[in-house]
C-alpha cells in the first residue's frame, strides 16, 4: 500500500486543500492528512477541533472514503510522521508562486533529513486556488459569505467559533 503524507495546519481545512487531497488519492492507496501542532502559530481551533473538523468536512460533509484517508494531529518533524506511516512522500499543494519559495525550502530541508523522502507538490483546481485560510476567517470575521471556500458543517464550526 503506497502512502503519502499532507501535512499543514488545516485552520480550517478548505476547498483548496480537499482538492489536493482528493488529487493524492488518484496517485495513492492512502493519505495522512497531519494537522500540525505548531507553538509558534496562533490558532483559531484547537489541534483536536481541527483534526475533528476536517473528519466531519472529508467524511460527512464529502463522503470520502475513510478506508483510504487517516486524520491525525502531530507535533513533530513531518519525516518522523512519514516513518511511523512507512510514507516516503509528502504532499504539498501550492496556490502561487508566492508559495513556491518557503515549499522548496521545507522540501530541500526534509531531502537533507531523510533522503529517501520525497516532496510532490500539486496545485488544487484554479478556482480553489486563492482560498487561504487566514483570508476565509477574516471574512468570517467580518460577516461575508464563506460557503464558496469551506463545507457546511467547516462554515458551521467556523461560525460558532466567532460567535
Amino acid at each position: 500500500m503506497k502512502t503519502a503524507i499532507y501535512p499543514g495546519t488545516f485552520d480550517p481545512i478548505t476547498y483548496g486543500h480537499i482538492d489536493v487531497i482528493k488529487k493524492s488519492l488518484k496517485i495513492f492507496d492512502r493519505v495522512v492528512v497531519a494537522a500540525a501542532e505548531n507553538i509558534n502559530k496562533n490558532y483559531l481551533f484547537s489541534i483536536d477541533e481541527r483534526v475533528e473538523i476536517i473528519q466531519s468536512s472529508l467524511f460527512k460533509d464529502l463522503k470520502l472514503n475513510k478506508k483510504k484517508i487517516v486524520v491525525v494531529p502531530f507535533n513533530s518533524l513531518t519525516i518522523n510522521l512519514c516513518k511511523q506511516y512507512k510514507a516516503n512522500v509528502i504532499i504539498r499543494g501550492l496556490r502561487a508562486v508566492s508559495d513556491f519559495e518557503y515549499e522548496f525550502q521545507l522540501a530541500g530541508m526534509n531531502k537533507k533529513l531523510n533522503e529517501n523522502i520525497e516532496t510532490i507538490f500539486l496545485m488544487s483546481d484554479v478556482e480553489n486556488q486563492i482560498i487561504s485560510s487566514k483570508f476565509v476567517k477574516e471574512i468570517a470575521k467580518l460577516e461575508g459569505k464563506i460557503n464558496k471556500f469551506l463545507t457546511k458543517s467547516v462554515v458551521n464550526k467556523l461560525k460558532n467559533k466567532l460567535e
